[in-house]
């Protein structure tokens, strides 16, 4: 039996799960016309993020991000009653795979540093783990909505790019969850 999910009284057939992050599972949907991301807000517990109103949060993270000009999918539609958010579906491969299949190239990074000197003149951090990046047509997209005030600690130089090659952080997160 095949799996629908509405948004705004629309329906739409999940064709697969995309992936679970701290706010929400990421589901590809369509609407027999195109292909779109269908983001269900949970609320499960996460020990290691604390979170207010995590739907308010996407909406405004989106909208700080498309202000300084970051590559990502369009928000298309939020239902605010059932917590759905309906993006553009980026294909492509994310960072995470591109690094575990080697076939990582340092244009990626070049594209990474270029992003994060826009998100750090604005004083924005990201979310830099590279299962929230994707390569479509050799550019790189943030397809994620997450989004802090920039704080040192937590950027891609101290922080992202130790998940951004087959290092031991890396290899580690995959023996754990894969």
């Amino acid at each position: 039996m095949e799996k629908t999910m509405q948004v705004n009284d629309r329906d739409f057939l999940i064709i697969k799960l995309l992936g679970k992050g701290k706010g929400g599972y990421s589901y590809l949907a369509s609407d027999g016309q195109r292909q779109y991301v269908l983001k269900q807000i949970h609320h499960e517990p996460c020990d290691y993020y604390q979170f207010g109103n995590k739907l308010e949060s996407e909406i405004n993270d989106y909208g700080r991000l498309k202000s300084v000009g970051i590559k990502m999918p369009e928000m298309i539609e939020v239902d605010v009653l059932q917590e759905r958010i309906l993006k553009e579906y980026i294909e492509g491969e994310t960072v995470f795979d591109l690094v575990l299949s080697d076939k990582m190239k340092p244009d990626y990074i070049e594209q990474i540093r270029e992003m994060c000197s826009v998100l750090y003149a604005a004083h924005i951090n990201i979310d830099y783990f590279p299962t929230n990046f994707i390569v479509q047509n050799e550019e790189l997209y943030y397809i994620d909505y997450e989004c802090n005030d920039y704080m040192a600690e937590w950027n891609f130089e101290n922080w992202g790019i130790k998940y951004w090659s087959k290092t031991d952080g890396f290899m580690q997160y995959v023996r754990t969850h894969l």
